[in-house]
């Protein structure tokens, strides 16, 4: 996209609408702002936009109008002048069938956004998943001068004396409920108690671990990514990072001279220590490729081998995001990890991460939420890449939140070729589960379906009236970071393309063996080809975004983004 401004001009001057009269546009643009009650003393000013993710489908950003009034109040105190504008926002509890479907669309309109109007640098206001890194993700294309600013995750709640938060405890409850150990009346209730602020899932699902990713990047002023949303906390790093943005519209430290390699191995330490959720690979994975810095999936396999696990957070602890936050937050957990970073990687302030570091404490003897590496709360293998038949490209598992006895397992598969076909018949007794059978979901992919987070597929209502708490379960689709279970992730490439998976029958024997990061099917090679020799791609949709998606995403291995961004 070409930009009619002089490259010089900065402010209010800058990405100017073309009238074939640069003066003329300058004119007009003066003018029609003079209609908003800006005169040229404002104008002269740095421009600061500010990416607005509030919207009344999105509960998570509940109290960001509250944010974005933070951020302004920062950016004019130190001399810049704020413009804020909407974009795209993404809820996952509000929208269908998947917001991965439209995080690269977000990623666009929000790339488009900062390239159109005219802004000297960006503060980004996301929090809930997808929204975080769509934004990083646009930025690094843009690559204007940015900031980023969580939402910050809910406060917890309480019901009948346990305490409570979204969303491990709304899956390990909902289970409960279908077992039928609580009634109708109490999973009400606990409906009420669950989300009890405004904010993200409090607990280390996919929004609270990209906000930590971001944080160890080096996007955002120290220690933004844990205050709660509705804290005061949370509001002062808003006006912190508006004042930031001044500067860095000043000094013009884009993300192109911040991130390096060792931004990404630093994301991926503080991913592991936090057994954070598996969506954040795929997120990594594509923002890499948008900033153009070698990363590929084994590169996580190294980082797990490592690093260990010290965060004590639900769903592999019992704490949640808000405890992270008063043990000292993200700063402190790298603190930590100091011996397994990257400490010359540059961040968002201008100063490496090792200095930055040089003035953060090391976890106090006070709390057991940030531990040391020392005396963790789990060993390395937080997360595990895997190859194999089923997976040729790799696939993923958490086994942090795994069981462990089913870590090594040899089971007959019964096939589910949708996520709806698997809400039709999974609790139906005809097809005689057992808790040694392995549930493959197919045909839940980056193309099939924007990859939903179906993968954890639900316990049998009639294996878990009996108990059984956890089956393995192999899908090319993906998982709530908030999710446990032994589910065997993004198999890559997926069923829809001709992947694995879309070849597998009931009956087969499905082989995993985590230790040796393998997921095979045991089918002899000639019966397989044969199998292979019928397969039809399924045919494109007519119009629109699904369309355009489907015809260009790239597969789980690569971030499935876009393959023209």
């Amino acid at each position: 996209m070409s930009d009619t401004s002089n490259k010089k001009d900065t402010g209010i001057n800058r990405n100017l609408t073309s009238y074939g009269d640069t003066e003329f546009s300058k004119y007009m643009r003066r003018a029609f702002l003079a209609s908003a009650g800006y005169d040229r003393e404002d104008l002269s000013r740095p421009v600061v936009g500010i990416v607005n993710t509030s919207s009344d489908y999105n509960t998570c950003h509940r109290q960001m109008p509250e944010m974005v009034n933070a951020v302004k109040r920062g950016i004019m105190e130190a001399g810049g002048l704020p413009f804020a504008f909407p974009t795209i926002s993404l809820h996952e509890i509000l929208t269908s069938p998947t917001t991965m479907l439209f995080r690269n669309l977000q990623a666009m309109d929000t790339e488009e956004m900062i390239r159109a109007q005219p802004m000297d640098s960006v503060v980004l206001l996301g929090g809930c998943d997808k929204t975080v890194p769509a934004q990083v993700m646009a930025a690094v294309s843009a690559d204007v001068p940015a900031v980023y600013v969580p939402a910050g995750p809910m406060i917890t709640g309480y019901w009948h004396g346990q305490r409570l938060g979204a969303c491990t405890d709304c899956r390990r409850l909902w289970s409960s409920y279908r077992a039928g150990e609580l009634t109708g009346e109490e999973i009400k209730e606990i409906e009420e108690s669950l989300c009890f602020t405004g904010g993200t899932c409090m607990v280390m699902g996919t929004a609270s671990t990209m906000a930590s990713l971001v944080e160890a990047m080096g996007l955002t002023v120290p220690g933004c990514a844990s205050p709660p949303h509705p804290t005061g906390a949370r509001l002062r790093s808003s006006v912190d990072s508006g004042r930031l943005a001044v500067e860095l519209a000043r000094t013009r430290r884009s993300p192109s001279k911040i991130l390096s390699r060792g931004s990404f191995l630093n994301a991926m330490t503080v991913l592991m220590a936090l057994s954070g959720s598996t969506n954040a690979i795929i997120h990594l994975l594509a923002i890499a490729r948008r900033a153009r810095i070698p990363l590929a999936l084994d590169d996580f396999n190294d980082v797990s081998a490592r690093v260990p696990v010290i965060a004590d957070c639900k769903p592999a602890g019992v704490g949640y995001m808000e405890d992270l936050h008063h043990a000292g937050g993200i700063p402190v957990l790298m603190k930590a990890l100091e011996e397994f970073l990257d400490l010359e990687a540059m961040t968002v302030t201008g100063e490496t991460v090792g200095e930055l570091l040089s003035r953060t404490d090391r976890p106090g003897d006070w709390q057991t939420t940030i531990r040391t590496t020392g005396k963790p709360l789990l060993p390395a293998g937080a997360i595990a890449v895997l190859h194999g038949s089923l997976a040729p490209d790799g696939a993923v598992i958490k086994a942090a939140a795994a069981t462990p006895s089913l870590m090594k397992h040899r089971g007959p598969a019964v096939v589910f070729d949708s996520p709806e076909d698997a809400v039709n018949r999974i609790d139906d007794p005809s097809l005689g589960l057992t808790p040694d059978h392995v549930m493959i979901l197919r045909n839940a992919g980056p193309v099939a379906a924007g990859m939903p987070e179906a993968g954890s597929l639900p316990i049998p209502r009639y294996l878990a009236e009996q108990g059984v708490k956890d089956m393995v379960r192999i899908t090319d689709a993906r998982m709530s970071g908030t999710a446990y279970g032994t589910v065997v992730l993004h198999c890559s490439p997926e069923a829809v393309i001709g992947g694995p998976l879309a070849f597998v029958r009931d009956g087969d024997t499905v082989e995993l063996d985590v230790e040796k990061r393998e997921v095979n099917l045991l089918v002899d090679r000639d019966e397989l080809e044969r199998r292979m020799a019928g397969f039809t791609p399924r045919p494109l949709p007519e119009r629109g975004w699904l369309r355009l998606h489907r015809m260009h995403v790239q597969q789980s291995h690569l971030g499935a983004d876009l393959d023209f961004l």
